[in-house]
C-alpha cells in the first residue's frame, strides 16, 4: 500500500506541474495581435477580447459599421453581404468568451421599406432606439431612414436624399443628420443632386414622418471656386457627393466629408443651412516630410519624395474639443469615379505625352531637377508610371498637366473647425511605421491578396476610418489602414503636434496567396469607441468592424480607469503644451533587432527585422514638419519594441506603470488551473494522512 501511494503521489504532482507548465499564457484571441511601438512606457495597452463572425464570405462586406447600446450590451453590425443588420451580444466578453454570437438579424423585409441595403446605423445618444440608412431599390431614387427599437422592431420611417450612406445623431439626440452621397447610376445617365438630411427627432420615434426632414442643398455662393468638380457636364450639386457627417461638440456645426471632390462642407444646424464648401487642397509630396511609394513595379520599399501633388480625400471623421476649440480629423483615403458611363482614373505612364511638369507647384524641386527626372525615367512604371492618377485634373492653356495628381494622402490630418485650415498631417508615418512591421514580406499588400507591395501605386495603406477617445486623460485618434489591415494609435492632445503611439493588427498573414477565413480580422472599415463606465467588461473596448473578413475585433485599450496612472502620459512643456518626452532632434533610433516571428502560424520565413530604419517622427517641433527623416531618436530615452503572434507580458506590460489590464479572455482558464491543483494537493495531504494513521 506504502508503495502505492509514493506512485500515486509522483503522478498527481507531476500532473499538476505539467499541467501549469504547458498551459498557454495567452488566449487564442491573444496570440492573434501584433503590436509595434517606440516607447513602450508611453503606448497604451492593446488587448485583443474577442470577435464576432458574420459568416459572409471574403470581401462580401459581413461587417461594416458598428453602434453600441451601453444599456442592453449589445451592439449593431451593418451587414453588407446579407444586407441586413445584425444585432450581436458583447456582455459575454465580460464572461472571458472570446466568440461573440449574433441575437437577432434584421433583414431589409424587416425595415419596412423597398430598400436595396442598409448603409449606415447610429444610436440615440439616451439610447432606447437607433437609425438606420437605407438606399432605395434603385440607388439614385430618394432613399430611407428607418428608425428601429434597440430589440429590432419597426418604429417609423422617413424619405431622405439619394443614396443615403452615412448617419449620426447630434449630441442632445434632438436631430439625425444624413449624408446623402447622389451618386451616379452606373451608366451616368442619371446624376442626382448630393445633399444633407436633417430629420427632427424630439418628438416620439414612432410617430417620426416626413414633416420632420429638412433636405437642404447646395447653394453656388457658397462653394469655393478651387473645389473639384470631376465631371465636366454635371452641376455644382451634382458634382458634389456627402459621404460622412460628424458634430461638434455643442451641436452648432456640423461637418460633412465630400470625398470625391476633396472637400469639407460647414453646416450650420440651427439655421439648417450649409454656410462653407472649402477644397482641402493638395499634398505635396515634394516636400520633405511628404514621402511614399509610388510604385508596385520596382521589387522594393521606395518611400522617397515624387512630383506628386496628391488630394486628400477623406472617408471618415471624427471631431474632438481642445480649450473650448473644436478641431476635425480626417482618414485621407482617396476615391475616384469610375463607372461604366464615365471614369476618371488612368495610370500615370499612360498619359507621359499629357504632361508639362511646372516646378512653381512644387516646394522640394527646380524646373532643372524635374526636367532630369523626366528624362531620367519618371513615367517608367518603376518610378511613377504605375501611379493612379485622374484625367479630371487642372490644365494649362496649351492642354497640359503641369503636376502630376495622385488620390488620398496616405495619412491622417487635423484642421481646425473654425477655419477648415490644416494643423497637423501625419506625412509619411503610416508607410514607414508598416515598413518596419512588414518589411519586404507584407509591406503595403493588398486587403484581399498578401501579396508584398500590392497598393503601393493605389493610394497605399489607404486610412479608412477614425474614432476619437479620451483614455488616461488624454485625447487619441485611432486609425483603420483599409488595406493593409491594422489600427494607429496617436496622442492627439496637442492638435498641432500628435505624437504616434502605437500600432496593432489582428489580421494574420498566412502562406495563401489570397485572404482566407484563417486570415483574422481584415480591412477596418468602422470603428467605435467604448469607455469604461459604458462597457460590460468595466474597461475600455475598442469596436473594429473589419469588411473584408466580416468580423468585428473587441480591443481592451489602455491601463485600469479605475486607477489612472500619470506615468503613463506624456510629458507636457508647459510653455507651449507639447510632448518633450521625445523631441530631440539630433538624436537616433536604433530598432531592436531580435527575431521576431510573422503573424502567421506558418512562420513565414520572409519576414524579418528592419535593419536601423530611421522612424518617422511625429514629436518634432512646428518649425520642422513631425515626419522629417532628419529628426531621429536616441535609444537612451527611447524604446522600440515589435510583438507578434502574442502580447509579451514579460516585456510590455511589466514596463508600463500602474495597473494593467485583466486578461478576462484567459482569467477563468487561469483560475480552473489553479483550483485543480489545489485539489490535487488536498488529495496528497489526505493520502499522506491516511498512510500516517495505519502506521
Amino acid at each position: 500500500m506504502s508503495k502505492f501511494h509514493h506512485i500515486l503521489t509522483k503522478s498527481v504532482i507531476t500532473a499538476a506541474t505539467c499541467t501549469l507548465l504547458l498551459s498557454p499564457i495567452h488566449s487564442r484571441a491573444a496570440e492573434q495581435l501584433t503590436t509595434y511601438q517606440y516607447d513602450t512606457d508611453k503606448a497604451l495597452h492593446v488587448e485583443l477580447l474577442g470577435r464576432y463572425t458574420s459568416g459572409a464570405g471574403i470581401d462580401e462586406g459581413g461587417t461594416e459599421i458598428v453602434a453600441y447600446d451601453p444599456k442592453s450590451h449589445h451592439a449593431f453590425s451593418v451587414n453588407g453581404s446579407a444586407k441586413a443588420l445584425d444585432i450581436i451580444d458583447l456582455s459575454v466578453l465580460e464572461k472571458g468568451e472570446q466568440n461573440i454570437p449574433r441575437v437577432k438579424q434584421i433583414t431589409l423585409a424587416d425595415l419596412g421599406v423597398e430598400a436595396s441595403d442598409v448603409t449606415s446605423v447610429a444610436i440615440h445618444p439616451d439610447g432606447g432606439y437607433i437609425a438606420v440608412a437605407a438606399p432605395a431599390k434603385e440607388k439614385v431614387d430618394h432613399g430611407y431612414v428607418v428608425f428601429l427599437s434597440t430589440d429590432g422592431a419597426y418604429l417609423s420611417h422617413v424619405q431622405v436624399g439619394s443614396l443615403p450612406d452615412m448617419l449620426t445623431f447630434t449630441k442632445d439626440g434632438s436631430k439625425v443628420l444624413v449624408a446623402n452621397e447622389g451618386e451616379p447610376n452606373d451608366a451616368y445617365t442619371v446624376n442626382p443632386e448630393g445633399s444633407v438630411s436633417i430629420i427632427d427627432v424630439s418628438a416620439d420615434p414612432k410617430s417620426i414622418n416626413g414633416e420632420a426632414v429638412t433636405n437642404v442643398r447646395f447653394a453656388d455662393d457658397i462653394i469655393n471656386e478651387d473645389v473639384r468638380m470631376v465631371h465636366a457636364e454635371s452641376t455644382a450639386q451634382q458634382n458634389l457627393e456627402p459621404e460622412y457627417i460628424v458634430v461638434d461638440d455643442h451641436d452648432q456645426y456640423a461637418y460633412v466629408a465630400l470625398q470625391e471632390n476633396n472637400a469639407i462642407a460647414k453646416l450650420d444646424i440651427d439655421s439648417k443651412q450649409i454656410v462653407a464648401v472649402k477644397s482641402l487642397g493638395y499634398k505635396d509630396y515634394s516636400s520633405e516630410q511628404n514621402k511614399l511609394d509610388s510604385s508596385n513595379k520596382d521589387e522594393a520599399i521606395n518611400i522617397r519624395n515624387w512630383p506628386v501633388l496628391s488630394m486628400y480625400m477623406p472617408d471618415g471623421m471624427a471631431t474632438y474639443s481642445v480649450n473650448g476649440k473644436s478641431y476635425i480629423l480626417t482618414a485621407n483615403e482617396g476615391d475616384a469615379q469610375d463607372y461604366d458611363g464615365f471614369s476618371e482614373e488612368a495610370r500615370v505612364g499612360d498619359l507621359a505625352a499629357n504632361y508639362d511638369l511646372n516646378a512653381d507647384l512644387f516646394e522640394g524641386y527646380s524646373q532643372e531637377e524635374l526636367d532630369q527626372m523626366v528624362t531620367n525615367g519618371l513615367f517608367e512604371d518603376e518610378q511613377l508610371g504605375r501611379l493612379t492618377t485622374t484625367t479630371s485634373a487642372p490644365m494649362n492653356q496649351e492642354g497640359k498637366y503641369e503636376a502630376i495628381y495622385g488620390y488620398g494622402a496616405r495619412s491622417f490630418s487635423i484642421w481646425d473647425a473654425n477655419t477648415l485650415e490644416q494643423t497637423y498631417d501625419s506625412g509619411a508615418d503610416f508607410e514607414e511605421i508598416t515598413k518596419n512591421v512588414y518589411s519586404e514580406a507584407h509591406f503595403n499588400a493588398s486587403n484581399t491578396e498578401n501579396e508584398f507591395d500590392n497598393r503601393s501605386d493605389d493610394k497605399g495603406p489607404e486610412p479608412e476610418t477614425v474614432t476619437v477617445a479620451n483614455i488616461q486623460g488624454g485625447n487619441y485618434a485611432f486609425i483603420g489602414l483599409e488595406r493593409i489591415g491594422g489600427i494607429m494609435i496617436y496622442d492627439i492632445s496637442n492638435p498641432e503636434n500628435p505624437s504616434f503611439n502605437r500600432y496593432f493588427s489582428s489580421r494574420i498573414f498566412t502562406d495563401e496567396e489570397e485572404v482566407t477565413s484563417a486570415s483574422g480580422d481584415v480591412a477596418p472599415e468602422g470603428l467605435t469607441f467604448i469607455p469604461a463606465d459604458e462597457s460590460p467588461t468595466g474597461q475600455n473596448i475598442l469596436l473594429a468592424a473589419h469588411e473584408v473578413s466580416g468580423t468585428i475585433a473587441a480591443y481592451q485599450i489602455g491601463i485600469e480607469v479605475t486607477d489612472p496612472v500619470d506615468e503613463e502620459k506624456p510629458p507636457v512643456d508647459n510653455d507651449n503644451n507639447t510632448d518633450t518626452g521625445n523631441n530631440n532632434e539630433n538624436e537616433e533610433e536604433i530598432p531592436d533587432k531580435t527575431p521576431t516571428e510573422p503573424v502567421n502560424d506558418s512562420k513565414d520565413p520572409t519576414v524579418k527585422e528592419p535593419e536601423n530604419e530611421p522612424k518617422p517622427e511625429a514629436e518634432a517641433n512646428t518649425d520642422e514638419k513631425p515626419q522629417d527623416e532628419s529628426v531621429q531618436k536616441n535609444t537612451s530615452d527611447t524604446k522600440y519594441e515589435l510583438a507578434t503572434n502574442k502580447i509579451d507580458t514579460d516585456s510590455n506590460e511589466e514596463k508600463t506603470e500602474g495597473n494593467k489590464l485583466p486578461n478576462t479572455a484567459t482569467m477563468n482558464s487561469n483560475l480552473l488551473l489553479i483550483g485543480s491543483l489545489i485539489i490535487a494537493i488536498g488529495f496528497i495531504f489526505a493520502l499522506r494522512k491516511h498512510k500516517t494513521n495505519q502506521n
